[in-house]
């Protein structure tokens, strides 16, 4: 599976931005999708994750209320819907792909990595 970020970019806070992920390979639909988030300075960590049937949803709680995760298996694709952005939330975003039904937050059990795309909210 190789996936593709996109959709960072500069934005005040307040603001919104939508990541994309596209990812190749027939068995997206079979994985689970995550996205995490690396500050300056500071380790990886987990952001939010969404099962491969897209029923559950789950988020760290610095952004419940703001991000929506979901996803698109016909597109291949998963998104990250960022809003009322904060200067805070700058970082490196990256999606990852965990070949399981079970979601997680732990970055080490995913499988497969993007490159990731930067996010700067300016205050």
């Amino acid at each position: 599976v190789q996936l593709q970020a996109s959709g960072g970019g500069l934005v005040q806070a307040g603001g919104s931005l939508r990541l994309s992920c596209a990812a190749s390979g027939r068995t997206f639909s079979r994985y689970v999708m995550g996205w995490f988030r690396q500050a300056p300075g500071k380790e990886r960590e987990f952001v939010a994750a969404i099962s491969w049937s897209d029923a559950n949803t789950y988020y760290t709680d610095s952004v419940k209320g703001r991000f929506t995760i979901s996803r698109d298996n016909t597109k291949n694709t998963v998104y990250l819907q960022m809003n009322s952005l904060k200067p805070e939330d700058t970082a490196v975003y990256y999606c990852a792909a965990r070949r399981s039904t079970i979601a997680t937050m732990n970055l080490e059990r995913y499988d497969y990595w993007g490159q990731g795309t930067l996010v700067t909210v300016s205050s």
